[in-house]
């Protein structure tokens, strides 16, 4: 049985609906918190319930005793960390929110991990944690001594923590440095999900930097494909770059939104935002070594969010 954390979110989700395709037990995790709309978090729990490998376990990681029952009651093989506190603008605003959920809550599962001794422990880490690096494309093997918001500040902790548990205990760990996922059933919080609302309600979308912005969009069933790929290779300890091998440039992005839309969006063009970078570009090829490659560029990827996000909300 495999432990996946943040079920009811948006990559804890697709894992699990993989791995249970794959012949694989699951419980799952979630505090199904308020951070973005509870409905579209309770669909995909409705989704995943409909299997009979799946069982949920509606809890908050930071409650260690109902942590420790669970552990005791499933012994769960191997543990998928993915719940965290996400969002790099709202760790700005709320910063103990970040405290409790990827701080407590990491170390809850970690020590948990370890007493139980699973197989393999992989974590959700952000790329994020290059910070300030100007240097592209980013490199594992990159200093990561400059975040510039608390959210890439508790998962570079996260890397560490793990780290110490890896050389103490001798619990394989391997972190993932996710890079800009979409796809159906993905986050309101992000671009891809803001920029879709807005174009179809008429209303402005704010382009930050004056839309000179590069991300390594990554398509979700390629980070799905990544996240199981290493969850069935313990290591000692590694960190990953999971994303794209090709950035994007923002403008184009928007405009394949455009043209899957057929709407021209309102555009409202400002300055960098506080806490956020101008590029990310991943350095892929240590995944690379498991067998992960992207396969989904943006034309694709872009058509099959809207053509969910149409269906979804009946557009």
């Amino acid at each position: 049985m495999i432990l996946v954390t943040g079920a009811a979110g948006f990559i804890g989700y697709h894992v699990s609906k993989e791995l249970m395709a794959q012949g694989h037990e699951i419980i799952g995790i979630d505090s199904v918190n308020e951070y973005y709309d509870v409905t579209l978090k309770q669909h995909r729990l409705e989704n995943l319930k409909k299997e009979k490998k799946f069982i949920f376990e509606k809890m908050d990681l930071c409650e260690y005793e109902k942590l420790t029952d669970i552990f005791k009651k499933y012994t769960p093989s191997k543990v998928c960390h993915l719940a965290a506190q996400a969002g790099v603008r709202y760790s700005i605003t709320h910063p103990f929110v970040y405290q409790k959920s990827n701080m407590e809550g990491f170390m809850n599962i970690l020590e948990l991990s370890k007493n139980h001794k699973v197989e393999n422990f992989v974590y959700a880490s952000s790329s994020s944690v290059y910070g300030a690096n100007t240097k592209l494309p980013f490199t594992e093997t990159d200093p990561v001594d400059t975040p510039i918001s608390l959210y890439a500040a508790t998962k570079r902790s996260n890397e560490l923590i793990a780290h110490t548990y890896s050389h103490l205990f001798g619990l394989p760990c391997s972190g993932l440095r996710f890079f800009t996922v979409y796809g159906p059933w993905g986050r309101p919080d992000m671009a891809l999900f803001i920029f879709t609302k807005a174009i179809f309600e008429g209303k402005p979308i704010q382009i930050y930097n004056q839309g000179n912005m590069q991300r390594n969009f990554t398509y979700i069933d390629d980070i799905v494909n990544g996240v199981i790929r290493v969850l069935n290779t313990p290591k000692k300890y590694e960190i990953y770059n999971i994303g794209n091998n090709k950035a994007e440039k923002l403008m184009d992005f928007i405009n394949e939104i455009e043209k899957n839309t057929s709407k021209t969006a309102i555009k409202e063009f400002l300055p960098m935002q506080p806490g956020d970078v101008v590029a990310t570009v991943a350095d892929i090829s240590k995944i690379s070594k498991l067998g992960y490659e992207p396969k989904t560029d943006i034309q694709q990827g872009i058509s099959n969010f809207i053509s969910w996000y149409k269906e979804y909300y009946k557009v």
